[in-house]
């Protein structure tokens, strides 16, 4: 099999990447259109990721969020995003940085990527790029629920960007 010197992987990562960011910076400025609303999955325990400690005993590996009627202070930068949520009444402040990121999810348009943070450290040396999650091939799952602390569910027919067949076996 030929080296891809290019590193398209890197590239389409870099691509999903920034319509996320985009997503975002426009919930920031804008609010949410429509129906729209964002599940976000990340890794409660990767680096950069900022929980209360009562959050992080209820999420240990990974936390979804939900981004709909009752988030306040969404802030995008470069490498993260930082929003207030209740979770049981109670005030919160997280800070995600978006290689912690495991799937974004719009189930008002069925729109899903799912990334590998795993897969970022690896692939890419520090020196030369920043580390960003690659996206996977798996399906997104469709949470069920529009409550934080709550588990979330798969769903039927969710479109999923698939990039396996782009990135190096």
């Amino acid at each position: 099999m030929a080296t891809d010197h290019i590193r398209y992987d890197v590239l389409v990562r870099d691509a999903l990447l920034a319509v996320l960011r985009r997503v975002l910076i426009d919930a920031a400025e804008h609010g949410l259109p429509g129906e729209h609303h964002f599940f976000i999955t990340f890794l409660s325990t990767a680096e950069g990721v900022k929980l209360s400690p009562r959050l992080l005993a209820q999420y240990p590996e990974e936390m979804t969020v939900i981004l709909q009627h009752q988030f306040w202070d969404l802030t995008v930068s470069e490498d993260r995003f930082e929003v207030g949520l209740s979770f049981g009444g109670i005030p919160e402040r997280l800070v995600v940085p978006f290689n912690s990121i495991k799937s974004f999810f719009d189930p008002s348009v069925q729109f899903g990527l799912q990334f590998d943070p795993a897969d970022a450290a690896a692939e890419t040396p520090a020196a030369k790029l920043p580390a960003v999650p690659a996206p996977s091939a798996l399906p997104v799952p469709a949470p069920s629920t529009e409550k934080p602390d709550e588990p979330s569910k798969p769903s039927e027919g969710a479109e999923v960007v698939r990039l396996d067949r782009f990135r190096k076996k």
